[in-house]
């Protein structure tokens, strides 16, 4: 018996030892979940019940330089699905009622992955009979709702439609390419400015936080919107654009094909941004209808191109400054080195014309005449290294840089471009058409302006840009944009000789003569682009007034020509409207006003333009 009752007792203890043992490791656990991880397991437990719905925030506005509202905000609403809630049953009651394709409510919604609490924005621009349809099949459409967003209305006289490019629907290449923050549905800026300040005007989307209950439905506000966060409206930009030159720029090229782009030499400020044609950029506020689109992508005449910055053509003429320019910099020649031009040039057996025989002539002579053989003669001096070496410096064959998506680098051929296109059919003789910017070279009309504003600044090449300022809606600060100045490494006297001849390109026996403004001094440089087999390129590039420019200003008429006849008088009539603004209606035809500056004369195609 006494064994017995041994054994019970140590039993007793042992099992007394256990139970003692698993209450600890209890009480352990208990501790370790309630204390030291309770801040992981409170997130878990919340996340099970609380859903996360991203709010889009309102895209920045945009103003003109004089602080003019151009492109505004109005709202719209935008048909959505809640995947976790959605019967797909419903599907044909959905596409049938709103008129919309079911591969998109499928992809979309198969888009959403785990976050399935989350409405998916399936159509924009919703009608009002279309709200009214969607309250009345509600109960038929569980999970469909609608939210209100924005849509971009536009404010401005000018469409200055390839400049500020637009906002759409987000591709699906797009959603790869530009991150997480994006999702399908949303709107992104598409092109120009909308496009280069995404990050600035989209702002950042905020989110709300909401309890569910066991069946995912919302019941309430997650602790009473305390962790909620706002959404942040994007800035506001302010042009650089002045809307009356560029109005009246586009007025000058109704019924043309090509680009104006005029910029304040003193700062890299775009005055004006012209590509005719062009398009109106209230269509593209919302919906596109299809018919709008299908007509503007099979317009022969490519309204939906940007000419002043991706069409890249031969520059012609206009870039006669440049080889003479990095001539007299290198000391290949000075003021006092004459040419013969007997009226044209023979290479290899070939003769390559002439404009006349201008006889024996210097570097300003040679500019103001635009004489070719000048300059087939003085490329061979110049050679491949320093073409290049002035070229890249001048920004040809690269991008300006300037503040838009959509910008063509052109081509500045060199000896290793040549090799790779042609590898060894091609030899030295491929420089001649070079010297007067023809052959397998291409420019942009921004490029050859910002060119131009270079020369007539002095020697600073500033980067073209159009936005004056950044503005924050929230705090009001203002970001100026910096135009990136660069010195050119070039001596002002060579830019004074390169200016000289521009000048009597205007006013001495050159082509440029109707670029002439009454009251003051212009100077700038023709360029004819050959075309074959169709009609050759207008080119003319300008800047004023001579001592002091506020505008520099490149012209291209497609087809036009010759540069003096067709692009320069468009030049002269941009160049007196921002030096003295519109026309009085009452100045007669041809005629000097009393109201106009002494000497000035305008033609009926100016007047009709200049009307206000």
């Amino acid at each position: 018996m006494e064994r017995s009752s041994f054994g019970s007792r140590k039993r007793a203890y042992i099992l007394g030892t256990i139970f003692l043992g698993l209450i600890a490791v209890l009480l352990i656990r208990m501790y370790d979940l309630q204390f030291l991880q309770f801040d992981r397991f409170r997130g878990k437990a919340e996340e099970n019940s609380v859903r996360r719905i991203s709010k889009d925030p309102l895209r920045g506005l945009i103003y003109d330089r004089e602080g003019r509202l151009v492109v505004d905000n109005n709202p719209s609403y935008t048909l959505t699905v809640t995947p976790f809630e959605f019967d797909w049953n419903s599907l044909p009651l959905l596409v049938r009622l709103f008129a919309i394709d079911s591969n998109v409510v499928r992809y979309r919604v198969s888009r959403a992955g785990l976050n399935s609490f989350e409405p998916v924005k399936i159509a924009r621009d919703l009608r009002f009979e279309q709200l009214s349809l969607l309250e009345e099949y509600r109960t038929l459409l569980p999970g469909v709702n609608y939210v209100i967003e924005s849509r971009r209305v536009y404010k401005m006289k000018p469409r200055l439609s390839h400049l500020l490019g637009y906002t759409k629907e987000i591709s699906p290449r797009l959603l790869k390419s530009l991150g997480e923050y994006y999702q399908p549905g949303d709107i992104v800026g598409f092109n120009g400015i909308e496009a280069h300040y995404e990050d600035v005007l989209r702002g950042e989307k905020g989110y709300g936080y909401y309890t569910v209950n066991a069946l995912g439905k919302v019941v309430e506000s997650f602790e009473h919107g305390q962790s909620d966060i706002n959404a942040r409206e994007g800035a506001d930009l302010v042009l650089t654009v002045d809307m009356d030159l560029q109005d009246y720029g586009e007025r000058l090229m109704e019924g043309k094909r090509g680009a104006i782009v005029a910029m304040d030499p003193r700062n890299g400020e775009i005055l004006a941004f012209v590509s005719a044609p062009d398009y109106n950029l209230q269509d593209f506020s919302g919906r596109i209808p299809v018919d709008v689109w299908n007509n503007l992508r099979e317009d022969p005449a490519s309204p939906l191109f940007n000419r002043c910055s991706m069409a890249a053509y031969p520059p012609g003429s206009t870039f006669k400054m440049l080889v003479a320019a990095a001539a007299l910099q290198e000391d290949i020649i000075n003021l006092d080195t004459r040419i013969q031009c007997p009226g044209s040039y023979m290479l290899a057996g070939q003769e390559f014309g002439c404009h006349g025989a201008h006889g024996s002539i210097n570097v300003v002579s040679a500019i103001e005449h635009s004489c070719n053989v000048f300059f087939y003669k003085l490329i061979f001096k110049l050679g491949f290294d320093n073409l290049k070496k002035y070229g890249q410096m001048f920004h040809f064959g690269q991008p300006t840089g300037i503040d838009i998506s959509n910008e063509s680098p052109g081509i500045l051929p060199t000896e290793e471009y040549y090799n790779r296109r042609y590898g060894t059919r091609w030899n030295i003789g491929y420089l001649v058409n070079l010297g007067i910017g023809q052959g397998e070279i291409n420019t942009t009309p921004l490029q050859i302006a910002a060119y131009t504003a270079a020369i007539a600044n002095g020697g600073m090449y500033y980067r073209p840009h159009a936005v004056r300022t950044i503005r924050d809606r929230v705090t009001g600060d203002e970001q100026p944009v910096d135009p990136r100045g660069k010195n050119l490494p070039i001596d002002g006297r060579v830019i004074d000789i390169i200016k000289r001849g521009m000048y009597r390109v205007v006013n001495g026996s050159g082509t440029g003569w109707a670029a002439r403004v009454g009251g003051v001094r212009v100077a700038g440089k023709t360029g004819t682009a050959e075309n074959p087999p169709n009609p050759d390129h207008a080119w003319f590039t300008a800047f004023a007034p001579f001592e002091n420019p506020t505008i520099a200003i490149t012209v291209i008429v497609e087809n036009g020509g010759f540069g003096g006849t067709a692009a320069a008088p468009i030049a002269g009539a941009m160049i007196r409207r921002h030096l003295y603004g519109p026309l009085p209606r009452s100045t007669p035809p041809d005629s000097t006003s009393e109201e106009a500056p002494a000497g000035q004369t305008f033609t009926e195609a100016e007047r009709t333009a200049g009307s206000q």
